[in-house]
């Protein structure tokens, strides 16, 4: 299979394909402003080739802060598109349509993927999902876009999950996760007093949350507690794995998170590790498991761009992923592992 990227800073869409050949599947990215024109042109320049797309800053070795992004697979792979509308409700009212769509790429062992765009309660979709993730033994990487808008063959959708599943006729997939979070120490926090609807988390071993996490990471206002979770989130453990659940607010004596917490559930703080030591780890991991890589396509929360931007050391980041071979992704407010939905997390999909 073959990995084109092409990007403009003005949201020229001609542009930013320029040199492509005939795409089997086109995935991208736009600024909010000039999403419903990306929209429009991706359809007329390639009418009738799959595609989807949401609102984002994309990259490659570099960031794109506004414009279009667009990445895509001209050979060598077999592709079905389609959207699970009405996700904020009724999660599952479309699951037929895409076992179907999975159905149609006929899919092998290790060699498919899910890649998806969504525009909310992604945490209810990629659990509504995860039985035939399971099934057919599927790799999902994707992300929550901005804006509320994803697109699915040339239409526009403000409720749903736009997706592309892709089987690679010549090798494998996989798809990784990274954290450059680790627990802080042993200390174990029990939630309780939670509300899923709301992402609410009263309390960590029985006490108020706020006043717990304040204790724990020294801080005193609300505004700082928002701002420290830059460098301590919390962590659910499942298992060995630890997934990051990112503090959106502060509500009472409670915390409104990114995720959602269950009673009961076991967290812990969280410490940033060196970003670039572990983008190496990453890098070295994803040689081990491959002999020849064809392209990369992957999510950077916004938290983490925010972070490696504020250390200058986001271009060099991304410089250091790409120096696998072609790869690109975007900037996600919320990113999907298989059948996991993480916060301040990097996923993403290989193709050998």
């Amino acid at each position: 299979m073959k990995m084109f990227y092409g990007k403009n800073a003005s949201g020229n869409v001609k542009e930013a394909v320029n040199g492509l050949r005939s795409p089997q599947l086109i995935v991208f990215t736009s600024s909010a402003d000039g999403f419903e024109k990306a929209v429009a042109d991706v359809e007329a320049l390639f009418p009738g080739v799959p595609s989807i797309g949401c609102v984002g800053m994309g990259y490659d070795s570099s960031i794109l802060e506004s414009g279009v992004s667009v990445m895509a697979f001209s050979e060598g792979v077999s592709v079905s598109t389609g959207i699970l509308e009405k996700v904020s409700t009724m999660p599952a009212r479309d699951i037929a349509r895409l076992e179907e769509d999975i159905k149609k790429v006929r899919p092998g062992s290790d060699n498919t993927a899910i890649i998806d765009f969504c525009t909310g309660n992604d945490a209810a979709v990629l659990t509504t999902i995860r039985g035939l993730i399971d099934r057919y033994g599927l790799h999902v990487m994707g992300a929550t876009g901005d804006a509320g808008k994803v697109s699915c063959n040339g239409k526009i959708y403000t409720d749903g999950m736009t997706y592309a599943v892709v089987r690679n006729e010549g090798g494998k997939v996989k798809t990784y996760k990274e954290n450059i979070y680790v627990p802080k120490d042993k200390t174990q926090l029990i939630a309780s007093k939670t509300d899923r609807a709301k992402y609410y988390l009263g309390e960590l071993n029985g006490r108020s949350a706020k006043q717990v996490y304040m204790e724990l990471t020294n801080t005193s206002t609300d505004k700082e507690i928002v701002n420290q979770t830059f460098k301590n989130p919390l962590g659910k453990m499942v298992g060995n794995d630890v997934c990051i659940v990112s503090i959106k607010d502060v509500a009472g004596s409670g915390l409104i998170c990114y995720r959602q917490i269950n009673d009961s559930d076991i967290l812990t703080l969280l410490e940033m590790r060196d970003p670039m030591e572990v983008a190496e780890t990453t890098v070295n991991k994803i040689k081990n498991d491959f002999k020849k890589i064809s392209g990369i396509y992957s999510v950077n929360c916004i938290f983490r761009y925010l972070v490696l931007k504020e250390r200058g050391e986001l271009n060099q980041y991304l410089g250091k992923i790409a120096t696998l071979g072609t790869s690109c992704g975007l900037i996600g407010f919320g990113e999907h592992y298989n059948s996991q939905f993480v916060n301040q997390t990097m996923t993403c999909v290989v193709f050998e």
